[in-house]
């Protein structure tokens, strides 16, 4: 039985709370809530706390707040020499207070409100600074998923940024392609089949190999019809004409 205490109550931490709730192996022993009139469902067994003072040990506290409020967070925790980790995918365990043992467990998934996702599915990357809390942190990753990655910081950084481009950049070209059908009384839906094959190529063949579209093969009188008929909205134009750049510039010597 590992005992866990979440200090945090958005969107990352209650996923991974309902995701533990399931899992006999696992006892959560605390919630650090700033507001605990929002916590949604109160749970049998569980303290929901709003007082650093009322913190009690555990075998992993988890830290699931916004980046910019680890640091502090970390340094509010009245213990020492207890096993702190955090959910970010940009934040090196380094910021964090150096009175407790300190590590990462950051699972690499977009999180909405209201919208299930299948933990077993999702990679967790883990880190820690001494060895004996990386096995700590790993049981604790095993007990909800099957896929777990040993990552570094750098690498950490680097998988972050990546999942940007891929995840929240690409949602807003989902958003960008809405509004163009959107304003051209064109229902959104008939991409979909689109977009599940593009998705799906990329599983079996390299973003590179899976490429197409008239920047690929540099059509260039199907672009230029392209910026003209984006030629009012300006924003829509240059994004367009960027990453038409970008395509083609894959692959070619600097």
């Amino acid at each position: 039985m590992v005992k866990i205490s979440i200090i945090g109550y958005g969107n990352v931490a209650q996923h991974l709370i309902q995701a533990f709730q399931q899992n006999p192996e696992i006892q959560i022993q605390q919630i650090f809530v700033r507001e605990p009139s929002k916590v949604i469902g109160f749970s049998e067994g569980i303290a929901y706390i709003s007082d650093w003072s009322l913190v009690a040990p555990a075998d992993i506290f988890l830290i699931a707040v916004s980046d910019d409020a680890i640091r502090t967070v970390s340094e509010q925790i009245p213990l020492k020499n207890q096993l702190i980790v955090h959910t970010s995918g940009s934040v090196s365990f380094e910021e964090m207070s150096k009175d407790n043992r300190r590590g990462v467990f950051y699972p690499l998934q977009t999180f909405t409100k209201g919208k299930q996702v299948d933990f077993r599915e999702i990679p967790i990357c883990i880190e820690s600074e001494f060895s004996a809390d990386l096995e700590i942190i790993k049981k604790l990753a095993n007990t909800i998923s099957e896929k777990i990655y040993i990552i570094n910081s750098q690498q950490r950084k680097a998988l972050h940024v990546a999942a940007v481009f891929v995840n929240n950049f690409v949602n807003h070209l989902y958003q960008i392609g809405n509004e163009i059908c959107l304003e051209n009384q064109v229902p959104f839906e008939i991409l979909d089949a689109l977009i599940s094959e593009t998705a799906a190529k990329v599983r079996t063949l390299t973003p590179n190999e899976a490429q197409t579209g008239p920047a690929k093969r540099e059509d260039q009188q199907t672009i230029e019809a392209h910026l003209e008929f984006l030629k009012p909205d300006a924003t829509k134009k240059s994004i367009y004409q960027l990453l038409t750049q970008s395509i083609q510039n894959n692959g070619k010597e600097l």
